[in-house]
């Protein structure tokens, strides 16, 4: 079982967030078990972890340890 990686996302704010997140993660971890909430701006994710915080920084949004 893949190790499953938790970022808090706090600029995370719409629906549009949420797909921007989720798509910069599917393209950089293909086959990822990926969970974006905007309610508690959490975010996980299976695979390499420096990949998928890489990802989301490049989408544009902060992550930050949960």
């Amino acid at each position: 079982m893949a190790d499953t990686t938790i970022f808090t996302v706090n600029d995370m704010t719409c629906s549009h967030c949420v797909s921007t997140v989720r798509k910069a993660l599917e393209e950089a971890l293909p086959g990822a078990e990926i969970t974006v909430d905007l309610d508690t701006h959490k975010v996980s994710f299976t695979g390499d972890r420096a990949k998928g915080e890489d990802a989301i920084k490049e989408a544009g949004y902060t992550p930050e340890p949960a």
